[in-house]
């Protein structure tokens, strides 16, 4: 095989193991400890609200997820924007679904959240 290809392919595999480990980070939100708040209080997730709203059989795909990536340091980060968007099916039906995380700095804003979602209504 081709020397280039194989420096291509290896590059592509760490791009890819990178782009993973940094979407496990913003999946957690805020945090372990803020999703221990949330189930103590008998909350789910907003990622477990869209899993129970969703139709099981469908795909759905997550939107936006880096949004607020790496932003709003000095606040504790903003995960996925404070928000998580999919597009999936609710009874049959394709729909947008937008959930606010309340493990992210207990729901509140930032100006990222609201680019988010005005760019999802386009």
């Amino acid at each position: 095989m081709n020397i280039e290809f194989n420096k291509n392919e290896d590059a592509m595999k760490m791009s890819l193991s990178t782009m993973q480990k940094r979407l496990d980070k913003i999946y957690e939100g805020g945090g372990r400890k803020a999703v221990q708040k949330q189930k103590e209080k008998n909350k789910l997730t907003a990622r477990e609200r869209i899993d129970y709203l969703i139709d099981k059989d469908k795909t759905f795909i997550e939107i936006g997820a880096f949004a607020g990536y790496e932003m709003y340091d000095k606040q504790g980060g903003c995960p996925a924007g404070g928000t998580v968007a999919t597009i999936g099916y609710i009874a049959g039906r394709q729909c947008v679904i937008v959930a606010n995380d309340q493990t992210v700095k207990a729901g509140a804003w930032f100006p990222i959240t609201g680019k988010k979602n005005l760019r999802m209504q386009v």
